[in-house]
């Protein structure tokens, strides 16, 4: 992360804050992402239902229309929505020239587990019904919404619903029963906050099994899984989550392309607009996105 990046990005944070606010003021918080980081000139934005999930298209100017990215917003399933990652939708698209679909699924305490992997899977369905090939479908997700991506993808599997192309998991939130060494790096991440991981956890367990396979996929059987990118900070609180997927995967003969960057936080992809790297990330998703969709 360049000094001039670094900085305006760790400005940001430390402007917005959410640490001590309401939930309801976190998630105006958070959504108030799309104010600082608008979706670019020529980039489309539609509210829409697929499958009977709320969300909104979101369409770079040349975006392909036969095939579709279904996308899992972050936020601890507690707070995020399609209005706080659009904008990384938007970048998205215009990498990779397909549209995304970004769910609004139901969030916790008011809904928990496993909800949120049912809205996952509805919407996703509700592609297929479109008409759209599996093969020209992908999905991804950030922090929760990746572990979401991988609990998404193991419920498809054990419904027996085609699969999609490939999947892309970014910064993910593999394990909530925050096991097994890894916090090693929460000092260093202005993102994450260990008090915070047991909040949200807990909001959305509502009691029930942390090791839950479609709670913490790190702990499902992860055999006949699509191709999976893996992108993590090496400075971030999670960066064990996605080593342990990563071997997990692979164990389980998962075709795996894992990216480690160096003296990147959580979800830096998020800041893109004024961090080289969040571009550079941004644009290898692209690639892999155009690499393995038909």
């Amino acid at each position: 992360m360049g000094v001039a990046d670094r900085a305006a990005v760790f400005a940001f944070l430390k402007q917005n804050e959410i640490e001590n606010l309401s939930l309801g003021e976190q998630r105006a918080r958070m959504d108030s992402l799309a104010d600082f980081f608008p979706v670019p000139d020529g980039a489309e934005v539609e509210p829409a239902t697929v499958g009977g999930i709320a969300g909104e298209w979101v369409r770079a100017r040349r975006a392909r229309n036969d095939a579709a990215l279904l996308f899992l917003h972050g936020g601890g399933y507690v707070i995020g929505s399609p209005k706080s990652h659009r904008h990384l939708a938007a970048a998205i698209s215009e990498a990779s020239g397909v549209p995304v679909f970004l769910a609004d699924y139901r969030l916790a305490p008011e809904h928990r587990f496993p909800a949120a992997v049912e809205d996952a899977v509805a919407a996703y369905k509700g592609l297929l019904d479109s008409g759209i090939s599996p093969a020209r479908l992908a999905i991804a997700g950030d922090s929760a919404g990746g572990g979401l991506t991988i609990a998404t993808l193991v419920s498809l599997r054990e419904q027996k619903i085609p699969l999609p192309g490939c999947a892309v998991a970014l910064s993910p939130w593999t394990d909530l029963s925050q096991g097994e060494a890894g916090r090693t790096r929460l000092a260093r991440d202005p993102m994450v906050k260990k008090e915070g991981l047991d909040g949200m956890a807990a909001a959305y367990l509502g009691g029930q099994d942390a090791k839950s396979p479609l709670a913490s996929p790190v702990f499902a059987d992860l055999h006949g899984l699509p191709p999976l990118l893996i992108q993590v900070g090496t400075e971030e609180a999670l960066y064990d989550d996605a080593v342990r997927l990563k071997a997990r995967a692979e164990e389980a003969g998962v075709e795996v392309s894992a990216e480690s960057w160096g003296g990147m936080i959580h979800v830096w992809h998020i800041f893109h607009p004024i961090l080289s790297e969040g571009r550079d990330a941004v644009a290898r998703i692209g690639t892999y996105l155009k690499t393995h969709i038909e």
